[in-house]
């Protein structure tokens, strides 16, 4: 049964489909098996039945989510993720179980979903609003605050045929964040955007769960992201739910069935880039050297980078900045240069904050590599946001007040004060 603040049921959910083969010896002609069936029905029959093979997308998957949750839903290609966004959406009906949402849904599940390629930018903000049961008075209460968002005002009157996957994109997740429903339902669309999108899109999914308590189902492969942005997460394997609950213990789980052993493993490669930085160097990689990644507050916070020479680099020089997570930055550190690269090599360095001491909670990393000093002047090859995000837990032994820390008080824990 559902608890009192139980927003989102899922029950015993299970779904299935009928996936068909090529049969020996057929002959691929209508007139072929028009004639098989008329001789031999029972034989045509039979051969019809063998062909097809049940596939289950879901097996008896359940978890509840609460009002104002954002949870996490992680699992390899094909473990069925989209399948269940897709009847938790009722776009796909449910071969057997049940599923209690009590709330209006809104969903990013495919660019440009719910968008007719041939109205404007402003006729699809209405069609959209419209498909998710907002009245015109709402979308026109809501409307300006979706263009700003969406930063698709130049072309508002433009066919949306015209528009690029990005531009879809922003104003796609503009419509459904800012039309007021009750749940967020959002898949791997954010991958198409830019650095500055994405982290402007995760800024927003925490607005409105943390400050107008709304709930958020997020998918995906970003597990800086996830780790970022939710408190729990389902981790759906082969279409079954391998495991829900805190979201660390999820992407310990996840990483371990990817195959990324006893660290946690950030790809950067795909990763959007900012707009500035050479790419003389590029990150192709990032890790912890644990399974979880808490660290606690007096100890050393070290990660390794690794990069790629995209041409003679006699030094380089990694620098870094810790944001809390809510998007504001905490401090940077930048290292001294170190050697360089020949064209084509690649390397992983361990970099380390010594003690820095962070407040206990959940924190984020923009990364960049470059060359040069304070002095001869610094360049950035590469910048990568929105990676490394972590947790800091109360070490209880340390020096300092740290137990039961509020947010407002920072994010540096400094030793007690000393009177004389």
């Amino acid at each position: 049964m559902a608890g009192n603040d139980d927003i989102i049921v899922v029950d015993k959910l299970s779904k299935s489909y009928a996936i068909g083969h090529q049969a020996d010896g057929w002959s691929g002609g209508l007139r072929h098996e028009i004639e098989a069936a008329v001789r031999h029905p029972l034989k045509w029959i039979q051969r019809q039945r063998a062909v097809k093979e049940e596939f289950h997308a879901l097996q008896e998957v359940s978890f509840a989510v609460k009002t104002g949750e954002v949870i996490g839903i992680i699992g390899r290609n094909g473990a069925g993720k989209s399948t269940l966004l897709k009847v938790l959406s009722r776009i796909t009906e449910p071969t057997s179980g049940r599923i209690e949402i009590n709330g209006r849904v809104a969903s990013l599940l495919e660019v440009g979903t719910g968008f007719h390629g041939d109205l404007s930018g402003r006729e699809n903000i209405f069609l959209n609003g419209a498909i998710l049961g907002m009245s015109k008075v709402e979308i026109q209460r809501k409307f300006d605050e979706i263009v700003a968002f969406s930063e698709v005002e130049k072309f508002l009157d433009t066919p949306v045929k015209r528009y690029s996957s990005g531009m879809y994109m922003r104003l796609a997740f503009a419509v459904a964040a800012h039309l007021e429903p009750e749940i967020l339902i959002v898949d791997e669309v954010l991958a198409v955007g830019d650095a500055a999108f994405q982290k402007k899109c995760l800024g927003k999914m925490q607005e409105v769960s943390r400050s107008q308590g709304r709930t958020v189902l997020f998918v995906s492969h970003n597990m800086s992201a996830v780790l970022q942005l939710t408190s729990r997460a389902v981790v759906l394997d082969r279409g079954r739910v391998r495991f829900f609950g805190p979201t660390e213990k999820a992407v310990e789980l996840y990483a371990g069935s990817s195959g990324a052993d006893s660290s946690v493993f950030f790809p950067a490669n795909e990763t959007p880039r900012e707009k500035h930085g050479s790419q003389a160097a590029r990150f192709i990689s990032f890790r912890f050297d644990r399974a979880t990644p808490i660290f606690s507050a007096g100890e050393d916070f070290t990660f390794f980078a690794k990069v790629r020479a995209q041409e003679d680099l006699p030094q380089l020089r990694f620098s870094l900045t810790v944001y809390s997570a809510d998007g504001q930055p905490v401090g940077s550190c930048f290292g001294a240069e170190r050697p360089g690269l020949s064209r084509g090599a690649e390397t992983e360095v361990a970099i380390t904050i010594p003690q820095p001491r962070l407040a206990p909670g959940r924190y984020y990393c923009g990364v960049a590599v470059g060359k040069g000093t304070n002095r001869t002047g610094q360049v950035d090859f590469d910048v990568v946001f929105n990676t490394l995000a972590f947790e800091v837990r109360a070490d209880e032994g340390a020096a300092g007040t740290v137990a039961g820390w509020h947010r407002n008080w920072g994010s540096i824990v400094f030793p007690d004060l000393i009177y004389s």
